[in-house]
C-alpha cells in the first residue's frame, strides 16, 4: 500500500531525530505489567548517536539466538482520526553475548525503545537507537550494553501508525446500515507475515509466544481477540481498556484483535467450549446456521484427533471486508461474510454447503496449523494440505446429507490441472520474502496436499492414518514441525533411544518391516518425497497382454506431446512411487500394488474382460489405456455403467479429456464416452461430463466461429433435453439434485433455450413486480437474475437491489447477472463501480473481473481493464495474493489464438520487474498455450464430429 512505504520514510526521519521520551504523545498509563520510562535525560547528556551505526543484520530471515518468551501488548485504535498508538513489552531469551535486538516491524512510526534486565532495570539511561531496514521489513535496537548469553531481559517499544488501508496488518473496515449510515470497525489479518504491521515481532513461525493483549477502546465498542477479556478498567470518562487473559504459545501469524459494534449469538460444546458467532448487528438473524455448525465441529474434532481444544472459547466473526475465504486466528477466526453467513431466503444449497466446510477448514487449523505449526512456510501445506482434506472428513461426520465427498474429485480436478502444466511446483517449495511467501497459498499447497494426503489414507487405512495424525499431533503440540515428522508420525518410527526405552513405537530399521503391502516393505518417507518433493503428476499408461497388465509411468503434461523436442528434457528424473489400485469384472476386490519403477507388470488373469485403474481416483495419478483400452472402457460405460462406481465413471471422464488436451487422445474418442450419458442418474458424472461440452462452448463462442458455436449449443440442448425438462424451478429435492438443477438451467438459459429463458423470465417480471420481497428459489435465483439483467430496467432494477441487500449471497448472485449483460458500457459501468470500491467493495473485484471476463461480450473488456489498471490493482491486493493470482489466470484462461498468446506475453514483458516474480504469469501462459493446442488440434474433429451427430 503507498502509505506504508511513507509512513517508513517519515519513520526513518523520526528515528533519525531521536526524540526523547517526552515527545511521545499518549503515554501509557502504569500497570503490574508495564514498565516505567526511563528518565529523559538532562540538557547536557549526549544522546547515543545513530549516524555511525550500521543496520546489523543482512539477511531476511532474523538471528536465532534471540527467543521472544512473551509479548504484552496493549494497542489504542482511534476508529475516527483511524489511527492506532501501542507499546510492546517483549520477554527475550538472549543465547548469544550481542548489542543487537533485530526484529520485525513494516510501516510503524518508532516512538520510543528501551531494554530492561530481568528485573526491569534499564539498561541504559538513554533512549535507544533504533535503525530500520524497511527493504527486509526489520528493525534493529541497539543496546550500548551488552546483552548477556543465557540471561533474559525486557525490550519496551511505543509505536504508532494509520491503521491499514487494504486487507493486511492491523486495517480498516466499514459497513453500511439500512438507514445508510456508514460504520467503522478496525480488525486484523496477520498470516503470512503482516503481524509486524500492526506490533514490532518476531514474526517467524517458529517463534512462538504466549501473548497479553490489553485494548483501549470507547464505551460503545466491543474489542475481541484470541483469549477471553479478564477484566475491563476504566482509563478515563470515555475509554475503557479490556485485558484477556494470556494466551497459549502461538505463532505471531495467529494473533488478532477486532474493535467493532458488532452482535453475537453464542452456545456451548459439550467439552464446555464456548462458541460465539459475531455479525454487524442487522445480519445477526444470519449468524444461527454458523453457531450450529461450530458446535457439532469442536466437538468433532477433539474427538477425531483425541486432543482437547486449549481454549476457553472460540469466536467467529464476520469481516465486511476480507481478501480471502477465512482465517484460523486462534480462538478468534475470522471470515468474509459469505463464508460465516447463511440467510435461509437467499442462500443456496451451495453457499449452506460452503459455510460449513470454510468453518470446517479454519476449525481443523486449530489443531493443523495453531498446535502443530509448519517450522517454515516452505511447508505450508502441512497446514493448508491438511485443513483442506479435514473439510471432507468433519463435513462427511457431522452433516452427511451435504454428501461432501462429491466434491472431493473436484478438489483433485483442480490439482490436476495446474499440476499438469510446467509452470507448477512441489508442494514443499522454498520462500523467503513475503510475496514468494503469499504465492504458497496456492492449488498446490491446498488442493494437491489434500489429494496427496487422500491417497495415502487409503493406502494405509483410516486407522493407521488417523493413529499417526494424532501421534504427530501429541508429539509436536506447541511446537514446529517438517514435512519428515509428519512421515515418522505416520510410519511410527522414532528415535533408537526412544525405541529403547520402549515408547510405543518403531526403530527406522524396523518401521518398513510395519506394512505389508503387496508383499513389499514399505519405505513411506521415499514413497511420499516422490509426491511433496518434485512437481508434477505421473501418468500411468495400460496395456493389456493375455493374462498380464503391463504398466508404465510418464510425467503427465498439457503442453508437450512426446514428439516435441523438448519432450526428453521434461521427463528426465522424474519417478512416482504409485501405490496403485485396480478392479476388474473377474472380481469384487480392490486389487493394489505399488509400483516404484518407470515399467511394471501384474497378473490379472485372462478372464477380465476390463480392467479399471485408479478405483474411485483416491491415487492422484492419471491412467491411459493403450491399444484399444479406451473403446473397451466406452463399450462397457454403454453397456453397463453401474458395474463402476460413480466417481470411477467421474475420473474416466476426467482422464479422457485431460488426455484430449494432452494430444494422446482423439477427441471423437471422448466425445464418444460420454455417449452414455443418456443413461446416467448420478449428478457427479453428468456434471463432469456437462463441464466439458459446456468448457468447449465458451472457448468457441469467444472465436469467429458462429456455425460451431450454434451447432455445438444446439447438440448440448439436443443431448440433454431429458434432463433439462426434468428439472423443477423450485428448491426440492437432495442436495445433489439441487447441484444438478442449479448447473443445468443455468446452462440451459446461457445457451437461449427457449423454454428456460421463458420460465426465467415469468420468475424475473414477477420478482419486480414484487419491488423484491418475493423469495426466489434460491437454487435458481441466479439464473432468473441473468436472464432478467439482459433488459435496461432488469439490470437497473439489480443494481439497485445490489445496493440495499443485506444478504452476501444474494449480492453474489446479482453481481454473475449484472456481469452477464451483453452492454459492454454496462460492463465498463461495473468495472468501474468495483475499481472505486464503494457499491461493489474491492474484495469483490477479483471475483468481478472474472465474471466479466467470462462473458463473451466482456471477455476483451476485462483483460485490458487489468492491463490498464495493473499498478491500483496490485496496490490494492498485493503481489503474491490470491487476488492477483486469480486476476492473472483467470482473465488469461478463456484465450486460444497465437495471437492472444503474443498479446499477454507482451504484457507480462511490460511488467517484468513483477512479473518475474510471480509464478501466476507462468502459470497464465502455459494455460493459454494449452488452449492454443487444443484449438489447432481438436477443432476440425469437433467440427466433423457434430454435423455427424446433428444428421
Amino acid at each position: 500500500h503507498t502509505h506504508t512505504y511513507s509512513a517508513m520514510v517519515s519513520a526513518r526521519l523520526l528515528v533519525l531525530s531521536l526524540f526523547s521520551a517526552s515527545l511521545v504523545g499518549s503515554q501509557p498509563t502504569e500497570s503490574s505489567q508495564q514498565v516505567s520510562s526511563p528518565p529523559a535525560h538532562p540538557a547536557g547528556e549526549p544522546s547515543l548517536s545513530i549516524d555511525n551505526l550500521s543496520f546489523p543484520w543482512s539477511r531476511l530471515r532474523l538471528p536465532k539466538y534471540i527467543i521472544p518468551l512473551h509479548y504484552h501488548l496493549l494497542l489504542h485504535p482511534n476508529l475516527t482520526s483511524l489511527s492506532f498508538t501501542g507499546s510492546v513489552q517483549i520477554q527475550i531469551d538472549v543465547q548469544n553475548n550481542t548489542n543487537w535486538v533485530v526484529l520485525h516491524s513494516k510501516g510503524l512510526q518508532i516512538s520510543k525503545a528501551t531494554i530492561l534486565d530481568q528485573n526491569l532495570t534499564h539498561l541504559s539511561e538513554q533512549v535507544l537507537p533504533v535503525l530500520h531496514n524497511p527493504s527486509h521489513e526489520q528493525i534493529g535496537i541497539f543496546s550500548p550494553r551488552v546483552l548477556s548469553s543465557g540471561q533474559k531481559y525486557f525490550l519496551y517499544i511505543e509505536f504508532g501508525a494509520e491503521l491499514a488501508e487494504g486487507f493486511y496488518g492491523f486495517y480498516k473496515s466499514t459497513y453500511r446500515t439500512s438507514t445508510g449510515e456508514t460504520r467503522t470497525l478496525a480488525s486484523t489479518h496477520f498470516e503470512p507475515t503482516s503481524a509486524r504491521m500492526a506490533f514490532p515481532c518476531f514474526d517467524e513461525p517458529s517463534f512462538k509466544a504466549n501473548f497479553s493483549v490489553r485494548i483501549r477502546r470507547r464505551p460503545e465498542y466491543i474489542s475481541l481477540s484470541n483469549m477471553p477479556v479478564i477484566k475491563t478498567v476504566e482509563v478515563s470518562g470515555d475509554l475503557l481498556e479490556d485485558q484477556f487473559a494470556p494466551s497459549v504459545q502461538m505463532s505471531t501469524y495467529l494473533v488478532a484483535f477486532v474493535i467493532c459494534d458488532f452482535k453475537s449469538v453464542t452456545g456451548t460444546t459439550s467439552s464446555g467450549v464456548q462458541v460465539s458467532i459475531y455479525a454487524a448487528p442487522e445480519k445477526w438473524q444470519q449468524t444461527h446456521y454458523a453457531l450450529e455448525v461450530a458446535v457439532k465441529m469442536l466437538d468433532f474434532y477433539e474427538e477425531f484427533f483425541n486432543i482437547r481444544y486449549p481454549l476457553p472459547k472460540q469466536d467467529l466473526i464476520a469481516i465486511p471486508d476480507f481478501q480471502s475465504g477465512a482465517m484460523e486466528n486462534w480462538g478468534l477466526t475470522t471470515y468474509r461474510e459469505t463464508s460465516l453467513l447463511y440467510d435461509p431466503l437467499t442462500s443456496s444449497v451451495s453457499d449452506k454447503l460452503w459455510v460449513t466446510m470454510v468453518i470446517g477448514h479454519e476449525l481443523a487449523h486449530q489443531w493443523f496449523g495453531n498446535l502443530v505449526t509448519m517450522e517454515w512456510w516452505n511447508d505450508i501445506w502441512l497446514n493448508e494440505g491438511f485443513a483442506r482434506y479435514m473439510e471432507y472428513i468433519s463435513v462427511e461426520a457431522t452433516y452427511p446429507d451435504l454428501k461432501v465427498e462429491e466434491y472431493l474429485l473436484h478438489t483433485c480436478f483442480a490439482a490436476v490441472g495446474h499440476d499438469s502444466l510446467n509452470s507448477s511446483r512441489p508442494i514443499s517449495s522454498p520462500a523467503e520474502n513475503p510475496t514468494q511467501i503469499k504465492e504458497m497459498f496456492d492449488t498446490v499447497s491446498y488442493d494437491k496436499g489434500a489429494c496427496v494426503l487422500h491417497m495415502l489414507r487409503h493406502f494405509l487405512t483410516d486407522e493407521v492414518f488417523q493413529r499417526g495424525i494424532v501421534r504427530y499431533l501429541r508429539k509436536y503440540s506447541y511446537k514446529n514441525a517438517h514435512n519428515q515428522d509428519l512421515w515418522d508420525s505416520l510410519a511410527n518410527t522414532c528415535s533408537e533411544e526412544d525405541f529403547i526405552s520402549g515408547k510405543h513405537c518403531y526403530s527406522s530399521s524396523q518401521a518398513s518391516k510395519n506394512y505389508l503391502f503387496a508383499g513389499e516393505h514399505l519405505n513411506l518417507t521415499a514413497m511420499m518425497n516422490t509426491w511433496t518433493l518434485q512437481k508434477g503428476i505421473p501418468l500411468v499408461t495400460v496395456t493389456r497382454k493375455g493374462a498380464r497388465l503391463l504398466l508404465r509411468q510418464d510425467r503427465f503434461l498439457k503442453t508437450v506431446l512426446p514428439s516435441d523436442p523438448q519432450w526428453s528434457t521434461l521427463q528426465k528424473g522424474f519417478l512416482w512411487h504409485i501405490p496403485l489400485t485396480y478392479k476388474t469384472d473377474s472380481s469384487s476386490t480392490i486389487h493394489r500394488h505399488l509400483m516404484t519403477s518407470p515399467t511394471d507388470s501384474i497378473h490379472i488373469g485372462e478372464e477380465a474382460s476390463w480392467v479399471k485403474v485408479n478405483s474411485d481416483m483416491t491415487g492422484y495419478y492419471m491412467v491411459h489405456y493403450e491399444d484399444g483400452g479406451w473403446d473397451v472402457m466406452t463399450k462397457l460405460l454403454s453397456e453397463n455403467h453401474t458395474a463402476l462406481s460413480y466417481k470411477d465413471r467421474t475420473h474416466l471422464i476426467h482422464n479422457a479429456f485431460q488426455l484430449v488436451t494432452a494430444g494422446h487422445l482423439p477427441l471423437n474418442k471422448a466425445l464418444d464416452l460420454i455417449g452414455y450419458l443418456l443413461l446416467e442418474t448420478h449428478t457427479v458424472p453428468l456434471l463432469q461430463g456437462l463441464g466439458y461440452l459446456e468448457a468447449f462452448y465458451h472457448l468457441v463462442e469467444k472465436r469467429d466461429e458462429s456455425v460451431l458455436t450454434h451447432n455445438l449449443g444446439a447438440y448440448i440442448l439436443r443431448f440433454f433435453r431429458a434432463i433439462i425438462d426434468q428439472q423443477t424451478w423450485s428448491d426440492s429435492g437432495t442436495v445433489s439434485e439441487r447441484r444438478l438443477r442449479t448447473e443445468v438451467l443455468s446452462l440451459a438459459c446461457h445457451l437461449d433455450d427457449p423454454p428456460c429463458v421463458k420460465r426465467a423470465r415469468q420468475h424475473f417480471t414477477d420478482w419486480l413486480q414484487s419491488n423484491g420481497t418475493l423469495n426466489l428459489p434460491t437454487d435458481v435465483a441466479e439464473t432468473v437474475y441473468s436472464v432478467g439483467a439482459q433488459d435496461d430496467h432488469g439490470w437497473a432494477s439489480l443494481l439497485h437491489t445490489y445496493k440495499i441487500s443485506l444478504s452476501e449471497a444474494q449480492k453474489h448472485k446479482i453481481l454473475y447477472a449484472l456481469a452477464s449483460s451483453k452492454d459492454t458500457s454496462k460492463l465498463e459501468g461495473l468495472l468501474e463501480l468495483g475499481l472505486e470500491g464503494k457499491v461493489i467493495r474491492s474484495q469483490d473485484l477479483s471475483t468481478l473481473i472474472l465474471m466479466v471476463a467470462r462473458n463473451p461480450k466482456g471477455h476483451y473488456l476485462a483483460w485490458d481493464f487489468v492491463k490498464k489498471n495493473w499498478d491500483t490493482l496490485v496496490q490494492k491486493f498485493q503481489l503474491g495474493s490470491f487476488c492477483i493470482r486469480n486476476i492473472i489466470i483467470g482473465t488469461t484462461s478463456q484465450f486460444s489464438s497465437p495471437e492472444e498468446l503474443t498479446e499477454v506475453q507482451s504484457f507480462f514483458e511490460s511488467i517484468k520487474e513483477q512479473a518475474s516474480q510471480l509464478r501466476a504469469t507462468q502459470i497464465a501462459l502455459d494455460n493459454v498455450l494449452k488452449n492454443v493446442r487444443w484449438v489447432q488440434r481438436n477443432l476440425e474433429t469437433l467440427r466433423k464430429w457434430l454435423n455427424e451427430q446433428m444428421q
